[in-house]
């Protein structure tokens, strides 16, 4: 057993999220969104943690972190989880930080997330945006919705991350999971062969440049369901986020497309309950309309909200509005509430209130 395998499974056993590793600290762990120290856990030097580090990472990953200070990989734990490993050097050494991945999927059902968002996974074609912040479960929500897929429809869905996260076993649908820099040389060239593939839904783990961004917008033109995820706290800022990818001269296109492409965005923030027992999922739901496009295509984000207002029978809500109910009906404190609203002056009564 790797030496790190112990530390690994307490954060499992206290149902932290991440585990913070760096030369000079005591190793920490991430639970609740809080990080605490590990009890009974001494302060890591640089060589000893280089070494457990090392016992951890397939050859050709701990050659490319010695080589370049970075690294990705997903390391699996029998009978515990699966980790996402980032390891990287900071001012007093070597460092890690491994972020749980459950073994077993959480049913979307589970997760009690507003039904428009559930409905996501019967779609036939489009693109699908799952965004928010780091930590904000944009990845459990869309093993989710991919889950619901696999379990109710026969597909080819083709997933594309860095490096693989929730591994789907084969149900009604058929999955080839692909990892950027191991099974294809990376999102660029998978989102290309994906279309080969025969594949009816593909997930891109990060849309994190122009040509990932560009290619997925063309294989939902093309009739390919696909999800993707980018770290934007809104439908707005996601819309410019992606018209932005690309020159000034390429905008308007990229905006026709996108209009005729996107079917919704889902905006993710996880917020603690307010009795500190756990989190809660907060989302912002915009869906395709009859409107939208055209708003796209003018670049009138503005009009953006008067749609979500307007569709809200067909599941559509602002995150204020999401943010304002949980904290009146008392899942969320209104001080949490009030830090994320948009419009300060709508929480503040909540804030005085001491709700």
């Amino acid at each position: 057993m790797a030496r790190l395998d112990e530390l690994l499974m307490r954060l499992k056993e206290e149902g932290g999220s991440d585990l913070h590793l760096a030369s000079g600290l005591e190793p920490r762990i991430r639970a609740k969104g809080a990080l605490h120290v590990v009890e009974g856990q001494g302060v890591l030097q640089h060589d000893d943690l280089r070494s457990m580090l090392e016992e951890l990472a397939p050859a050709k990953y701990w050659e490319e972190y010695d080589t370049t200070n970075d690294v990705d990989f997903a390391y699996g734990l029998p009978g515990v989880a699966r980790f996402r490993a980032n390891y990287f050097v900071q001012d007093k050494g070597c460092a890690a930080v491994f972020r749980i991945i459950p073994e077993e999927i959480i049913p979307i059902e589970d997760l009690k997330l507003p039904q428009a968002i559930v409905q996501l996974a019967d779609l036939s074609q489009g693109l699908v945006l799952v965004t928010g912040p780091t930590g904000s479960g944009k990845s459990t929500t869309l093993a989710a919705i991919i889950d619901r897929v696999n379990k109710s429809q026969s597909k080819h869905v083709v997933t594309i991350e860095d490096p693989v996260e929730f591994v789907h076993q084969n149900r009604q649908s058929l999955f080839s999971h692909r990892e950027a820099g191991l099974h294809t040389r990376g999102f660029g060239p998978a989102l290309r062969a994906a279309v080969r593939q025969d594949a009816d839904v593909i997930l891109v783990g990060e849309m994190r440049d122009r040509e990932t961004i560009s290619l997925a917008i063309t294989a939902a033109e093309m009739g390919m369901l696909v999800f993707g995820t980018l770290h934007t706290n809104n439908a707005a800022k996601t819309i410019d986020r992606i018209i932005d990818a690309f020159p000034a001269d390429e905008q308007e296109m990229v905006r026709i497309s996108l209009s005729e492409s996107l079917a919704g965005i889902v905006s993710q923030l996880l917020l603690p309950t307010a009795d500190g027992k756990g989190r809660c999922a907060c989302n912002e739901i915009l869906l395709r309309t009859q409107g939208l496009p055209n708003v796209i295509r003018e670049g009138n984000n503005t009009m953006l909200n008067s749609i979500i207002q307007s569709g809200k029978s067909a599941g559509m809500q602002s995150m204020d509005d999401v943010l304002f109910q949980y904290a009146k009906e008392g899942r969320i404190t209104g001080r949490d509430a009030y830090m994320k609203a948009n419009d300060k002056g709508r929480f503040e009564p909540l804030v005085q209130g001491g709700v």
